[in-house]
């Protein structure tokens, strides 16, 4: 028998909001569903730690260029080294965001932000989009989710989930042990400690490896950044897709349902 086709994309949470290069990603897959069948997996990889991933451009009326807004959070630990997963939100963050918002958004896309309930900043974002229904019929797979990463295939270039002042920071494996970058060339080499494969999520440049070994996609739709450094040898099963074409891709999609 013909194997079922798995269409695949990944995405870090790209704002409270979705960016519009994501919602082109889901358009595109969801065209090749219709083409070819099979099922569509979102590979959230919530387990990375840059706060500026879910940066979130938005246009108000009166001015030429979109404002940036994001998340604002606990404490700065977290926000410079949790990861996403674990980054919570401030608790006046959501009403001071809804007094801001209030003279970009209609109505109904204010009261959308506003009934969405969450803790963590990958929570919030994935809500979002849920509720926007841009997830409609497909199966989120989270790159935090220790048993996805115990089933996954073993690395050698990853980031280890440790504790540190009391915050889960994501640290990243070197030849000098587990280290925090602080900027330019600075790092903070970690004390010494046990840890397992449900602690591990990959690089960069391991990711595409890490997440085939649980996916096994037959598609995968790449973004413009993702073409410049994906290893596609490292996947010959994959066909790769690129991403339809979105005007003003990096600013936020408030368009629903999606």
């Amino acid at each position: 028998m013909k194997e079922s086709p798995v269409i695949a994309f990944g995405q870090q949470p790209c704002g409270f909001f979705p960016r519009r290069f994501l919602v082109s990603k889901v358009l595109t897959a969801r065209r090749l569903q219709a083409e070819l069948g099979g099922e569509i997996v979102f590979f959230y990889h919530d387990a990375d730690h840059d706060p500026r991933e879910t940066q979130t451009l938005i246009r108000f009326p009166g001015e030429d260029e979109p404002r940036t807004l994001n998340f604002t959070f606990v404490n700065k630990t977290q926000r410079k080294y949790s990861p996403l997963s674990c980054k919570r939100i401030k608790a006046d963050w959501q009403e001071n965001m809804v007094r801001q918002l209030g003279a970009a958004l209609d109505p109904s896309t204010l009261a959308l932000f506003r009934s969405v309930q969450a803790d963590t900043v990958s929570d919030f974002c994935l809500t979002m989009y849920e509720k926007m229904g841009m997830l409609e019929g497909v199966r989120v797979v989270r790159s935090s989710d220790p048993n996805l990463r115990t089933a996954a295939c073993a690395i050698d270039d990853y980031f280890v989930d440790v504790e540190w002042e009391g915050e889960t920071v994501r640290a990243r494996k070197t030849p000098a042990g587990l280290q925090l970058h602080r900027g330019g060339d600075a790092f903070l080499t970690l004390p010494p400690c046990d840890y397992d494969s449900a602690q591990i999520s990959p690089s960069r440049d391991s990711r595409l490896r890490w997440m085939q070994s649980v996916l096994g996609c037959t598609h995968y739709i790449a973004g413009a950044g993702e073409q410049a450094y994906l290893n596609e040898a490292e996947a010959p099963d994959i066909t790769f897709v690129p991403r339809d074409s979105i005007d003003r891709s990096n600013e936020a999609y408030l368009e629903f349902p999606i």
